[in-house]
């Protein structure tokens, strides 16, 4: 019964994803106009050109943005259940701190937290 259901789930799943782009690309509109072509930045023209290479300084910051932002959502849940689950959580979750703590030390120290 187990693989029938992921076969279903699967099957399912192609079914409305497709759908979906075939629907959506049956009533939108089309434009043909020239300005949908170019690159937009605040409605004014470009200077220069349009593809730069940005610093990996800037990528470094968001990922480590979003990995200590998944972080404070494993936080959340544990501190809603905190009386709950007892010492040992809380121990696991100070290690876990610590550890995320070590690694912001190590960004910094490395200089990712720089914005120049």
């Amino acid at each position: 019964m187990g693989s029938e259901a992921i076969i279903v789930f699967l099957l399912a799943g192609i079914v409305l994803v497709a759908g979906a782009n075939f629907l959506s690309n049956l009533i939108s509109h089309k434009s043909d106009n020239p300005q949908k072509r170019e690159p937009y930045e605040s409605g004014m023209k470009t200077i220069g050109p349009t593809w730069v290479q940005f610093k990996v300084g800037y990528y470094l910051f968001a990922i480590l943005f979003l990995i200590f932002d998944v972080e404070v959502a494993f936080l959340i849940p544990w501190a809603v259940v905190f009386k709950d689950v007892g010492s040992v959580a809380f121990i696991e979750i100070i290690i876990f701190l610590v550890i995320l703590g070590l690694g912001l030390l190590y960004a910094w120290k490395k200089g990712a937290l720089k914005w120049e």
